[in-house]
C-alpha cells in the first residue's frame, strides 16, 4: 500500500509538469500564428485576433487554475521571442496571465458550463470571459506603452481599443472551438455528413469571394452562419465563423477587397466590427437553438414518461375491474 501511495504522489507532479508544458506550447504556437497578421495603429503593432487568450480561457475551463503557470510560461516565451526582457515586458506578461485567469473566475462564479448549451453560457462567455476580463490585458499593455514613452496620450485610446478587441476576439472565436474539440464525439450519420460537406463547399466558395471582393459582400457570411447554427448548432456556427474570420483578417492585413483604400484605423474598425458581430451572432444564435432543442427533448421525454405511467395505471385499473366480475360470477355458479 505504501508503494502505491508513493507512486501516486510522484505521478501528480509529473502530470502537472506535463500539463504546464502542454499549455505553454499551445500558447506559444497560437501566439506565433496570431503574429502572422498584424495591424499598425497609431504607431503600435497590434493583432486583430490574439488566439492565446482563447487558448488560455479554454484550458482554464477544462483543467482549472492549476494550468496558470503554463499560461505564464507561454506568454514569457512569446515576449522573449519578439522583444528583449524589460520591466515593461514583465508587466505585459502579468497582464496577459491575469486576464484569462480573471475571466475563468468570473465564468465559474456565473455557473458557466463548457457545453455552451444555454443562452446564459453564451452571454457569460461574451460579457464576462471576453469583454470584461480582457480589459485587464489591454489596460496594462497600453498603459505601459504610455509609461515607457513609446506611446503618446492622444493615441492611447485607439491602441487600447485595438488591443482589447483583439484579445476579446481570441476568446469569442477560439475558446468555443477548443471546448468543442474537447467534447468531440463519434462521427455524424451519413445524411448529416452530406449536408455538412455541402455547407463546407459553399462556405469555401462564398467566404473567399466576400473577403476579396471590392463590392463589400461580407454580409453574405451571415446566411451561412444561420444555416450552420440551425443544422449543426455550435460546432457548425463556430467553425464557419473561425474560417470567415481568418479569411477576412488576411484581406484586412493585406489591404485588399472591402478594405482597399482605407486607413489603418478604418481597417481596424471595419475588421473588428465584422469579427465581433459575426462571433456574437454565431455564439448566441447557436446557444439559443441548442437550448430550444434541449427543452423540446426534455418535454418529449416527460410526455413519454407520462404516457407510460398512464398505460400502467390503465392496465392496473382494467385488471382490478375484471377481478370482481370473475369472483361474482364464480360465486353465482357455486350458489347454483
Amino acid at each position: 500500500m505504501g508503494a502505491v501511495v508513493g507512486s501516486q504522489d510522484l505521478r501528480k507532479p509529473v502530470v502537472l509538469a506535463l500539463q504546464t508544458l502542454a499549455v505553454a506550447a499551445c500558447y506559444y504556437v497560437s501566439g506565433k500564428l496570431g503574429l502572422l497578421r498584424e495591424l499598425v495603429v497609431e504607431g503600435a503593432v497590434v493583432t486583430p485576433i490574439w488566439p492565446p487568450t482563447g487558448v488560455s480561457v479554454a484550458f482554464l475551463l477544462l483543467l482549472g487554475l492549476r494550468c496558470w503557470p503554463g499560461i505564464a510560461l507561454g506568454a514569457f516565451l512569446i515576449i522573449v521571442s519578439i522583444t528583449s526582457l524589460t520591466p515593461s515586458s514583465l508587466g505585459v506578461l502579468v497582464g496577459n496571465t491575469a486576464a484569462p485567469v480573471v475571466g475563468y473566475l468570473l465564468l465559474r462564479r456565473a455557473g458557466f458550463r463548457t457545453d455552451l448549451a444555454r443562452l446564459r453560457d453564451g452571454l457569460a462567455l461574451v460579457f464576462l470571459g471576453a469583454f470584461t476580463a480582457m480589459l485587464i490585458s489591454s489596460t496594462v499593455g497600453a498603459g505601459l506603452l504610455i509609461v515607457t514613452g513609446k506611446l503618446d496620450w492622444p493615441s492611447f485610446w485607439a491602441v487600447w481599443l485595438a488591443w482589447w478587441v483583439g484579445d476579446a476576439m481570441g476568446v469569442l472565436i477560439i475558446t468555443p472551438v477548443l471546448l468543442l474539440l474537447a467534447r468531440f464525439r463519434p462521427p455524424l450519420p451519413l445524411t448529416r455528413w452530406k449536408e455538412a460537406t455541402g455547407l463546407a463547399l459553399i462556405a469555401c466558395c462564398v467566404v473567399p469571394l466576400a473577403a476579396h471582393s471590392w463590392l463589400s459582400l461580407l454580409f453574405l457570411v451571415y446566411p451561412l452562419l444561420i444555416w450552420a447554427a440551425l443544422r449543426f448548432q455550435l460546432a457548425g456556427s463556430m467553425l464557419c465563423a473561425l474560417f470567415a474570420s481568418i479569411m477576412v483578417t488576411v484581406s484586412a492585413t493585406e489591404g485588399i477587397g472591402p478594405f482597399d483604400g482605407l486607413s489603418r484605423v478604418e481597417v481596424m474598425l471595419k475588421l473588428q466590427a465584422f469579427n465581433g458581430a459575426m462571433a456574437l451572432t454565431a455564439l448566441i444564435l447557436s446557444a439559443v437553438i441548442t437550448e430550444q432543442i434541449n427543452t423540446r427533448r426534455s418535454v418529449e421525454r416527460a410526455c413519454q414518461e407520462l404516457v407510460e405511467v398512464l398505460e400502467h395505471l390503465t392496465a392496473g385499473e382494467s385488471a382490478d375491474g375484471r377481478a370482481p366480475l370473475e369472483e361474482g360470477g364464480l360465486g353465482r355458479r357455486q350458489d347454483e
